[in-house]
């Protein structure tokens, strides 16, 4: 029969290979039997071709050269990922090693296995699914978490620099917390990260699963339909042979000339029961016994003969296809079927505990890594109440104290004279600590700033073209001369820019730089000693022009560039802004990025990144300018800020570089 898939090959090969059936497990056929009936089809079946469609009606008198519900199931199979790449052509057995072969056992043995394991799966898929919505929101937390700590800790290191604080001890036991406080963010975004990439693995676990339990599903309802069909045709084939034997004895009766309301017949028949039997099936047969011709009887006779040796054929070949299937299905295809789905469910299983596992351990380590940076091992460094418990106040105002005293020893005294003639009542002076600050020669042209005469050339809040046409140069000196020092000197420092200088060498500097430019030397060790300084006075100066350095003009045209998301758009419309900015501006700006670009190009060592460069001069450059609609102000523009920054640095060369350059 063609439409149900089978052939009479198959059918022999079953019984060539019928002494295999008690020798496997579970008293099943063994799979080289199994092997060797596809082999024997596989010359008469394409297995690229699906079978055609079973009909009732035309199942008869056809035979059939393929197998596809079997073939089928291999390249299901075989098509399969993860759980059913075990099953495989060439010698396979029933059961890897490392699988439970009692569990198996059980379920085959079960009329419910098939759903009791699709609904145990389907149970782990929504386990599944709840573990990775936890991992993801518990990653948006920690992800908040970590940026907003990071964010306040460099916005609070950045912030003291401008802020007239205290410095000495302060200031670096201040400056180390902010750090630590920075670690702990990045340990909380990097864990952050490692939640998200688990909710995502898990969420293609489920898909995967879920995917293969329906293939599987799918697989084995056809199975059962074919072998229920094949029962169903099985019965039609045996009710035709009854018809047909029925029709038979009652012709041979007509033909031995004996009435069929004969005693003997209603003996054979079995009474009243038995002549009704045989009228029915005369009515049935359409069959009427014109007269007693032998001639007739005997053409009748061997025409039904005919139809019950075709009948006889159908049914025991109908009968042994049907025996062939269902112990295909029982012996080899079912515990298949319940292998693939007994894995989706471990899979699911053994999956979602991995990722509760891992999340408990990356949990433990964060806490810990936490612990650890709060209170490091002595050969790491100080924690942060190690930290803290630096500050020496005592000495801090000693020191606070000396350096007040030498920067206020030249100026004119105020308040009630200290000295004066003893006549007037005045008591000889004490020695104090600035004597030789008194002794020093003081120029009336100094102003007291440590002998540096006032040039009257200011520098700080000075607007940029102004100061750049009175000095006649293409590039603000003090850039110029800061630049060259940190990139002499400090190009490869650590968290270079990041990192604020004390305030008091920084204001001693900016007081220098603004009497006289040309007569500070950088390069002398009270600077180059630590050169954030200098990077703190140039942030400084930038800070203090009159009109920031990207002009508020052009501040909201910079805003909306940086908030396009295509990168390409975002690149040529920040292109646009650049070019539209004032001669004295661009110059400046092509001359600073430039200099930036080139401390990226260390970022190994002084770990300043494009990201971080943009951070710390976004609001530099672009100035403290509130937004349009009075919402937010300078907050609610600082990240696009930072985003146009980085993406002029990322493409500095196609911005200010010319080939022809």
């Amino acid at each position: 029969m063609a439409e149900d898939g089978y052939t009479s090959s198959a059918t022999t090969a079953w019984e060539d290979h019928s002494t295999d059936l008690h020798n496997s497990a579970y008293g099943r056929p063994s799979f080289q039997s199994l092997d060797s009936v596809e082999e024997n089809s596989s010359s008469a079946h394409d297995l690229s071709t699906s079978p055609k469609t079973r009909s009732s009606s035309d199942s008869a008198g056809k035979s059939s050269s393929s197998q596809p519900w079997r073939d089928n199931s291999s390249a299901a199979f075989i098509d399969r990922r993860d759980t059913l790449s075990t099953i495989h052509t060439g010698t396979p057995s029933l059961v890897e090693p490392s699988f439970d072969e009692n569990v198996l056992r059980a379920l085959c043995e079960l009329d419910c296995g098939v759903p009791l394991l699709l609904d145990r799966i389907k149970q782990g898929v929504v386990s599944c699914r709840e573990a990775a919505v936890f991992f993801k929101k518990r990653a948006m937390v920690e992800d908040e978490y970590g940026k907003t700590l990071q964010k306040l800790s460099r916005s609070t290191s950045e912030m003291y620099a401008l802020n007239d604080g205290k410095a000495g001890s302060f200031v670096s036991a201040w400056q180390s917390s902010m750090r630590i406080h920075e670690a702990m963010a990045e340990n909380r975004i990097r864990f952050a990260q490692r939640l998200n990439e688990m909710s995502e693995e898990l969420g293609t676990l489920v898909k995967e699963v879920d995917k293969n339990r329906k293939q599987t599903k799918d697989l084995a309802t056809r199975y059962e339909r074919a072998l229920q069909e094949s029962e169903g045709i099985t019965e039609k084939c045996k009710n035709r042979l009854d018809f047909t034997s029925e029709e038979l004895e009652r012709v041979l009766l007509q033909k031995e000339g004996e009435s069929i309301k004969d005693t003997g017949m209603q003996n054979r028949t079995g009474g009243a029961g038995g002549k009704r039997a045989i009228g029915k099936a005369v009515a049935k047969g359409g069959l009427l016994l014109k007269g007693k011709n032998p001639g007739n009887i005997q053409r009748q006779e061997d025409d039904i003969r005919a139809r019950l040796s075709n009948a006889s054929d159908q049914y025991r070949k109908a009968v042994t296809e049907t025996q062939a299937m269902r112990q295909e299905y029982f012996n080899f295809q079912l515990p298949r079927i319940l292998r693939a789905l007994k894995e989706c469910a471990d899979e699911i299983d053994l999956g979602t505990q991995y990722h509760l596992t891992r999340y408990a351990f990356l949990f433990e380590s964060i806490v810990l890594s936490d612990g650890s940076t709060l209170v490091p091992p002595p050969e790491d460094g100080l924690g942060l109440k190690a930290t803290i418990e630096t500050i020496d106040n005592r000495g801090d105002f000693k020191i606070y104290m000396q350096n007040y005293a030498f920067a206020r020893g030249s100026a004119p005294p105020r308040g009630p004279r200290r000295e004066g003639p003893s006549d007037e009542g005045f008591l000889p002076p004490l020695p104090t600590f600035n004597e030789k600050a008194q002794a020093r020669p003081v120029t009336p042209a100094t102003n007291g700033s440590n002998g540096i005469q006032d040039k009257g050339r200011p520098t700080f809040g000075v607007d940029l073209a102004e100061q750049m046409l009175r000095d006649n140069v293409e590039v603000p000196a003090i850039m110029a001369k800061c630049c060259e020092a940190i990139e002499k000197h400090g190009i490869q420092s650590q968290g270079i820019y990041r990192v604020s200088g004390m305030t008091s060498k920084v204001a001693s500097l900016r007081q220098k730089l603004e009497k006289d430019l040309e007569a500070v030397d950088l390069d002398a060790p009270e600077w180059s000693g630590d050169i954030n300084n200098v990077a703190s006075v140039l942030k400084m100066w930038l800070r203090e022009l009159p009109d920031p350095l990207l002009t508020n003009s052009l501040h909201q045209g910079f805003i909306e560039a940086a908030k396009i998301e295509n990168d390409r758009l975002r690149h040529i419309r920040l292109h646009e802004r650049v070019n539209e900015l004032p001669d004295p501006n661009y110059a400046t700006l092509k001359y600073f990025l430039g200099h930036l670009h080139r401390v990226n190009q260390h970022s190994a060592d002084n770990s300043m990144s494009m990201q971080n460069l943009a951070i710390v001069f976004g609001p530099t450059l672009f100035g403290q300018h509130a937004s349009i609609n009075g919402q937010g102000g300078v907050m609610a523009d600082q990240s696009f800020q930072n985003m146009a920054i980085e993406t002029i640095l990322n493409h500095y060369t196609d911005i200010f570089i010319d080939e022809s350059e």
